[in-house]
């Protein structure tokens, strides 16, 4: 159950102390922030190289894998930040969207940790804590502001009203782009992560080599990249065919860098039009971008070019912060305290939590 008590309201403290803890799929980390803005740890275990193998996360080994390091990470952040349990105030932790299995580590760690120690217990939503990672790049961004979250679920345009409020202005309605941008490079044979590595692989091909199409919905600024992911299927079986009647490759024809170079750009045309659009229409100066493809060098290359034109104000975090990471979730469980939102013991894994509006 969730509870607000005025009488609890605090001001900006820069001395309080959250633990965030996130897990809510393939990483299990814990930070230590101070005051919302300041890191003091940021522990991430990753089982990247695990899931490779497989071509994608597999819930049941990341549940298991989460089992295994929690208690160590936790630790690690805690030794890292030069404090004990005593000395922090606040414990956050991801409660979704994300895999329940994996979740439900995270969260019940956190909720042992509140019981024992008495300290305050605040639930994260995930995008929320992808938002919140921008707080900890730029000391000067303060709500209102709008913010592109982009990550492999999800492709949203927020309007961020205040610590704990939202409004969702576009979310995508198929595929989410580094969905999308995981399919064609599983596809055109870089393997996992295939963000990433698309956007390596793209560093010296034309971004014009192969047409694909920019999709638009009448009277949205929603966003849809299963049409594009399909045309690029499409274009790769054709090429695919073309190279076997002369014995030869598809990279033959078209250079594996240009192709990735291609739909790369087609995906990001999409998401830095909608959010200029958004930008224009709301009347917002802020801009911040997040979410694990908020690392794409193409997409910040571009944002940051069209937020310039239009003499906006936009705030990237740093690589580290854009993938799932614990001090965002620890930024983000501050601004939820401040706002006065406690959860109990009740609290819940849900797999597919919205953004709170």
């Amino acid at each position: 159950m969730q509870t607000s008590d005025p009488k609890e309201l605090k001001n900006h403290d820069p001395d309080c102390l959250v633990l965030g803890i996130e897990s809510s799929c393939d990483e299990t980390a814990a930070a230590v922030v101070a005051g919302g803005r300041r890191i003091l740890s940021n522990v991430i275990a990753s089982q990247a190289d695990l899931h490779r193998r497989y071509g994608g996360v597999v819930p049941e080994i990341a549940s298991r894998m989460h089992l295994e390091a929690i208690v160590p990470v936790i630790d690690e952040a805690l030794r890292e930040a030069g404090v004990d349990l005593d000395g922090i105030d606040v414990i956050a932790a991801t409660r979704g969207p994300g895999l329940v299995g994996a979740l439900l580590v995270g969260l019940s760690a956190a909720k042992g940790l509140a019981l024992v120690t008495e300290k305050p217990l605040v639930g994260v939503q995930h995008i929320a804590g992808h938002v919140a990672a921008n707080y900890l790049t730029d000391p000067d961004l303060e709500p209102p502001f709008l913010c592109l979250v982009v990550s492999g679920a999800h492709s949203h345009i927020v309007r961020v009203e205040a610590d704990d409020r939202f409004q969702i202005l576009a979310r995508t309605r198929d595929d989410a782009a580094g969905e999308a941008f995981d399919k064609i490079a599983r596809a055109i044979g870089l393997g996992y992560p295939g963000g990433p590595l698309l956007d390596r692989a793209a560093q010296s091909g034309r971004p014009d080599a192969v047409e694909l199409p920019r999709t638009t919905l009448a009277d949205s600024l929603d966003f849809s990249f299963s049409g594009v992911k399909t045309a690029a299927l499409n274009q790769l079986n054709r090429l695919i065919q073309q190279a076997e009647k002369s014995e030869r490759t598809w990279q033959d024809l078209v250079p594996l860098a240009d192709f990735a170079a291609s739909f790369q750009q087609a995906i990001v045309d999409v998401l830095v039009d909608h959010t200029m659009q958004a930008a224009a229409s709301t009347g917002l100066r802020r801009l911040a971008l997040a979410g694990g493809v908020a690392a794409n060098s193409c997409l910040r290359r571009c944002l940051q070019a069209a937020a310039d034109q239009a003499g906006l104000i936009l705030t990237v975090p740093l690589p580290i912060l854009c993938t799932d990471n614990a001090a965002m979730i620890a930024a983000a469980g501050y601004r939820a305290y401040k706002s006065g939102r406690r959860d109990d013991l009740s609290l819940d894994a849900v797999p597919y939590l919205d953004l709170d509006i």
